[in-house]
């Protein structure tokens, strides 16, 4: 168990250098001379010169990359270009929106998503597995600002049940906090309830049909015991897999549900500093965003042991 909870901590490692190195290589990447747009077009041969200098872009690479990453681990993600503050205070100003939607969607999801898809393969070829499986196809379908203009004008605009737009921080109260993330939740859920309704569905079509499954209905199990305790927990490992396979999902669509929403959280920040080609914020940000997804399919790994005692050994 511990051998193998080291080498998946281990694993984490190489992948993280990887991402550092794709991540930095983004300013050498970007089509056009970096320096130059952000210069820009009044800009003198001194300036673009001297942002260039600023950026690291007259040194070796190699040499940059190094002196990047050392400071990376020290905490150190660098300056604005724009507004010269630390990267790393401009991400703490915008992470608890950011983190408040992702929370609050991955609860919804999964509280919405796993009992659908368990219901969808009891009734398997009912109404109700055909709901089930059209709402999925309409979720994969629908993009998530379309969702969110929608659930905006009706339930915000019409109903005035929710507020529009904005974000109001935990601190303030809790109703007042959700209240601004209903509709972002929503909107952006909508994928993930989806993607893990489809999978929990077809796990759990397969894991019905096991012989201890007929094994527990003969010996007079109720339904809900064979669905919730014994099917669903031997069906946990692909759900578990497709959560954190999801999660980029979710880091994706923050961008776009964060500008519908006018939420000023991770997504804001980036699509601003991409405007700007604020680079060292760009970094940062995907660099962050990076290091989020391994860590929690790292915690999805090791959940598996919880789920399949066998993958300890």
């Amino acid at each position: 168990m511990f051998a193998y909870i080291i080498r998946r901590i281990a694993s984490t490692i190489p992948v993280m250098a990887i991402v550092a190195l794709f991540v930095f290589s983004l300013l050498y990447l970007a089509p056009g001379d970096p320096a130059a747009v952000i210069a820009g077009d009044q800009a003198t041969p001194a300036d673009v010169e001297r942002i260039r200098a600023s950026l690291g872009l007259d040194r070796p690479f190699l040499i940059r990359f190094g002196e990047w990453a050392f400071r990376i681990i020290q905490g150190d993600l660098g300056l604005s270009i724009f507004t010269n503050l630390p990267v790393t205070r401009m991400i703490a100003q915008r992470i608890e929106p950011t983190l408040s939607l992702m929370v609050v969607t991955l609860i919804l999801a999964i509280g919405i998503a796993v009992p659908m898809g368990v219901v969808a393969a009891w009734k398997s070829g009912s109404w109700i597995d055909r709901m089930v499986m059209s709402f999925a196809v309409l979720g994969f379908s629908v993009p998530v600002f379309v969702v969110g203009y929608v659930l905006a004008y009706i339930f915000a605009l019409q109903l005035d049940w929710v507020p529009v737009q904005g974000y109001t921080p935990i601190s303030n109260g809790f109703w007042p906090w959700l209240q601004n993330l209903i509709l972002p939740a929503i909107s952006l859920g909508g994928v993930y309830i989806a993607l893990i309704a489809r999978i929990t569905r077809a796990t759990m079509l397969e894991i019905l049909q096991q012989d201890y499954i007929r094994t527990a209905r003969a010996k007079g199990a109720g339904q809900r015991t064979i669905l919730f305790l014994h099917a669903l927990k031997n069906a946990a490992v692909p759900i578990v897999t497709v959560i954190g396979i999801g999660v980029a999902l979710l880091i994706g669509g923050a961008v776009v549900t964060e500008s519908v929403f006018a939420i000023p959280g991770l997504g804001r920040l980036t699509v601003d500093a991409i405007l700007r080609r604020d680079y060292p914020v760009i970094q940062g940000v995907i660099l962050l965003f990076s290091f989020v997804y391994v860590l929690v399919n790292l915690v999805i790994d090791l959940s598996y042991t919880l789920f399949d005692p066998r993958i300890r050994y």
